[in-house]
């Protein structure tokens, strides 16, 4: 019988090299694919980084793909640090979106500064009741929240749509569905050419590496994430702890609606999440729910997503196939987790059953 086994800690030394070693076998299969489409590997790696940090245009492009990735992952972090599987990223996203869009359309002349905060505020309680509706599922019933979150992804998707197409679409757009473009009171300024998001980011890493790892609730999550019993041993309100990690899983999220909504497409759209919240759960996996790594493994998949997107016209290469490096890369790093944490073993069956079997 083989089995899989969990593994004791291991040093950071030997992780690092694991998933280094990873990412060397990620380099040279992909490299075969490459070959195979008669180009040369090393140009292409070389293409990759040179689309992601070859000028300072591309580099700001990078910041502003990592910006929301970075939030929307440390919202998932914290969800997942108690064990609560929030797939919800998404939904949150669009109803943070959503909140923060009305207040732009409803006061469009408001001084830029309080409008800019009513909608970050709004956008963050919005995207914190989103994902309080299957918290509290859980914490009554013990539902399965993996299947709750995931259903109202597209709850939030299809009400933005019947805005989009009903009663929020501009009429001046031609018969086009759209919603009216936001004022200039209502988009987020730029710092050294990248929206202030950026600085909300390293803020909330900061403050979320704190809150984890240095406050009473944080410890809570910890606690209730490793055991519920012992949790509740400990005098720890599970329910409370549940909901409020939740809402504030959900309010980063749908702070990452508001930037997307304002600073990126100046208005309120079905594309306005991008696929971000799915995305934050691959690098909320791979940064091991640690805020620091989160900010560095985030800044490394918009390089890589940046690179992918210059290597299709500087090569030719068909964007699927630039999809396929993405996700070669991603799977072997991802594996390679799975070799961190745990290991297969082998169970060889007593001499007295081998022979009972054969005679049989």
């Amino acid at each position: 019988m083989l089995r899989i086994v969990k593994k004791p800690e291991m040093s950071k030394t030997k992780s690092t090299g694991i998933r280094i070693l990873a990412i060397v076998l990620a380099l040279m299969t992909a490299a075969l694919l490459i070959l195979a489409m008669r180009l040369n590997p090393l140009e292409v790696y070389g293409g990759m980084l040179k689309g992601a940090f070859g000028s300072a245009y591309r580099i700001r492009e990078v910041v502003t793909e990592a910006t929301s990735l970075i939030i929307t992952s440390l919202g998932i972090a914290i969800a997942f640090k108690m064990v609560f599987w929030n797939i919800g990223g998404e939904g949150q996203i669009l109803m943070g979106a959503f909140a923060a869009s009305y207040f732009a359309l409803t006061y469009p002349e408001m001084p830029r500064f309080f409008l800019l905060t009513i909608m970050i505020i709004a956008a963050m309680i919005a995207g914190g009741l989103w994902a309080l509706i299957p918290a509290f599922f859980r914490a009554q019933w013990r539902t399965n929240e993996t299947i709750i979150t995931l259903m109202m992804n597209y709850i939030a998707l299809k009400w933005v749509m019947y805005l989009q197409f009903g009663p929020w679409k501009d009429p001046m757009a031609m018969g086009f569905p759209k919603v009216p473009n936001f004022t200039t009171n209502a988009i987020l300024p730029d710092v050294f050419g990248v929206h202030i998001g950026w600085i909300f980011a390293l803020v909330l890493v900061f403050l979320t590496s704190l809150f984890l790892n240095h406050s009473k609730k944080g410890y809570e999550i910890a606690v209730l994430g490793e055991s519920e019993n012992t949790a509740l041993y400990a005098g720890i309100n599970v329910k409370k702890t549940i909901m409020s990690a939740v809402f504030l899983s959900g309010a980063l999220c749908g702070l990452t609606g508001m930037i997307q909504a304002s600073a990126l497409n100046n208005t309120l759209s079905i594309e306005v999440s991008e696929g971000i919240g799915f995305t934050a759960i691959i690098t909320t996996w791979l940064a091991d729910l640690k805020p620091s790594l989160i900010l560095l493994v985030s800044v490394l998949f918009a390089a890589l997503v940046q690179g992918g997107s210059y290597i299709q016209t500087a090569f030719g290469i068909p964007q699927a196939a630039a999809e396929l490096l993405q996700g070669m890369i991603l799977f072997f790093v991802l594996g390679s987790e799975f070799f961190i944490r745990y290991r297969f073993v082998l169970d060889k069956a007593p001499q007295g059953e081998v022979k009972e079997e054969m005679n049989k």
